[in-house]
């Protein structure tokens, strides 16, 4: 029950950590509540909650499972902490100040000190500051923090200052079919419109056949191409990471692009785009499109439109090797002018707020090389955007 206590609460959104859990767990083994209920709620508020904005989450939580509840007795039971868990319990848990003492090493020597620990090391470490380990303030392995290091086998971000990744990441494909937002930004979609009449004359040309049947003084039936939007478009979509908080605001433009442009093709990038790019994310390791084959393949009158929020480490943009995930041998920067100079017409929508942007330094960067037409991803934005294609 313990255990269900502290996971209802995770799950209620009260920030309770599992280091809080095992103070909880030392208390009731030294019998501090004296298997009272009511001073096993003031034991347990006091030490999980850390924050009075909390205490009713605490208090719902607390009567909805203890409801019923005489003797600490019923309560306690032996249960297994899950692995997980453990695993993470060596986690230093830095201020911000502490954290800004660290210093970081720099590209160049970041890589020469990985090697060093790979040859000097010979076991596993964990909560220090120098090898490669779990915990702690190295800037090699899993669940520490440093302001640059290279990430060895952890799940998912946790304070987004890996440079390098050194793990095999899967991503989902954005869904297509997404129809909820989507139809706002398909009429702003809509101002990038130039129509032509092209396929077969299949579509009743009502004038010319009054114009015709008046002339001959029988029915003759016209027939011409229909009318369609003549722009082609390429959407490179940045996938994983930081825009796994912004898939909602990508899938319902993903969406609105497809069912709007009938010349429409798209490719899925990380971070940056370097020398391939991809079209479905659980074939990406395996079916990779060389960015030059697509520069190739597309004419130069197709519009480019980026959507990525640009937030990265600035040695992916600026050089080889940068990637966060694999050694690219030219840097971020060089393959997108690469693009721009092939595809002239071309933007960036950012799922960031415009007044966030100063911030990052990667975003100020990619906003450089797109001389200026970076655009935020709102309805707003994306009619800028459309009327920067046009020009």
């Amino acid at each position: 029950m313990l255990l269900s206590f502290f996971t209802s609460l995770r799950e209620a959104r009260v920030p309770v950590t599992l280091r809080e859990y095992l103070t909880l767990l030392q208390a009731m083994e030294r019998d501090l509540p004296e298997k009272r209920v009511e001073a096993f709620y003031v034991l347990a508020r006091t030490v999980l909650v850390k924050d009075e904005a909390h205490l009713d989450r605490f208090d719902r939580v607390f009567s909805t499972v203890f409801r019923g509840l005489e003797t600490l007795d019923e309560a306690v039971e032996p249960a297994a902490i899950p692995e997980e868990w453990l695993r993470k319990l060596a986690e230093k848990y830095l201020t911000e100040e502490e954290k800004a003492e660290l210093k970081a090493l720099g590209w160049d020597k970041l890589f020469e000190t990985l090697k060093q620990r790979f040859a000097e090391q010979k076991g596993r470490h964990q909560g220090g500051s120098k090898w490669i380990g779990t915990g702690g303030t190295s800037p090699f392995g899993a669940y520490g923090y440093n302001p640059e290091g290279i990430r060895i086998g952890q799940d998912g971000n946790r304070h987004f200052r890996a440079v390098k990744v050194w793990d095999k990441r899967e991503f989902k494909d954005l869904d297509d079919s997404r129809e909820l937002g989507t139809r706002s930004m398909r009429v702003a979609l809509r101002r990038l419109r130039r129509f032509a009449r092209t396929g077969a004359a299949d579509e009743l040309d009502l004038d010319g056949t009054i114009r015709e049947s008046a002339r001959k003084g029988f029915i003759d039936v016209k027939l011409r191409p229909e009318r369609r939007n003549a722009v082609k478009v390429l959407l490179f979509l940045d996938v994983g990471g930081s825009m796994d908080w912004h898939v909602e605001l990508a899938e319902e433009l993903f969406s609105a692009a497809r069912s709007e442009f009938k010349h429409f093709a798209h490719f899925y990038f990380h971070n940056c785009p370097y020398e391939a790019v991809w079209t479905e994310n659980h074939r990406r390791h395996d079916e990779r499109i060389p960015l030059l084959d697509v520069i190739r393949t597309y004419p130069s009158d197709y519009r480019v439109v980026f959507v990525g929020d640009a937030s990265m480490s600035p040695y992916e943009i600026a050089h080889p090797g940068g990637s966060v995930e694999h050694w690219n041998e030219e840097a971020g920067a060089v393959w997108l002018e690469r693009v721009l100079g092939h595809f002239p017409k071309a933007v960036w929508l950012n799922p960031v707020p415009p007044e966030n942007w100063p911030y990052t330094q990667s975003i100020g960067m990619v906003r450089r090389i797109f001389s200026d037409r970076m655009f935020p991803l709102t309805l707003e934005g994306l009619d800028g955007a459309m009327r920067a294609l046009l020009r």
